[in-house]
């Protein structure tokens, strides 16, 4: 749809009582005239949904409010960080190297005894206590010691994990493997 000067002359003219609301909204000059802009730019793209003959104004006034609650919205879950602190904390590890991580150590998993394979599993990975994977498997629990500590070994060795910094970030890997204190 073509602007004609009329509807030209109206967004033009709605321009500053625009600006004020979005002032009143944002508390922030600089921040309405940016509402305000987007305001407009999301009219013209959308000009064609606009009926003509209704309230143009109030059209432009619920574009301006969508946005600023959009934003808003948005903005509340985003941290200010001006100094980079908190970013230079975010770490994103590539996915690849997780993934061959992983099924490596599906396939160390599976060369494992099934008595051992299990006991790890309860213990490193589930979490249980070396107790409660006793009971789960109608055995003691000095032998489900033993049999973590032999997987542990089994798989370090079948990894090739000399050390823990080895182990990589994954937290699980590191309980099933890295962990010999319990």
């Amino acid at each position: 749809m073509k602007i004609d000067d009329s509807l030209r002359d109206e967004i033009l003219a709605a321009i500053p009582k625009l600006r004020a609301f979005a002032i009143s909204l944002s508390g922030n000059v600089d921040r309405a005239d940016d509402l305000v802009q987007e305001t407009l730019l999301r009219a013209l793209a959308n000009i064609d949904s606009f009926q003509p003959g209704t309230n143009l104004q109030a059209w432009l006034f619920t574009i301006l409010r969508n946005l600023f609650r959009s934003e808003y919205r948005k903005r509340k879950r985003e941290v200010e960080d001006v100094d980079g602190r908190y970013s230079d904390n975010l770490v994103a590890h590539p996915e690849q190297d997780d993934k061959l991580e992983f099924k490596e150590m599906r396939m160390a998993l599976a060369k494992l005894p099934q008595d051992q394979r299990e006991a790890l599993i309860l213990v490193g990975a589930s979490g249980f206590s070396y107790e409660e994977a006793a009971n789960i498997c109608g055995c003691a629990v000095g032998t489900i010691k033993s049999r973590v500590n032999r997987a542990r070994n089994r798989l370090a060795a079948e990894l090739s994990i000399e050390r823990a910094e080895d182990i990589g970030p994954d937290p699980a890997m590191r309980a099933a493997i890295a962990d010999k204190s319990r």
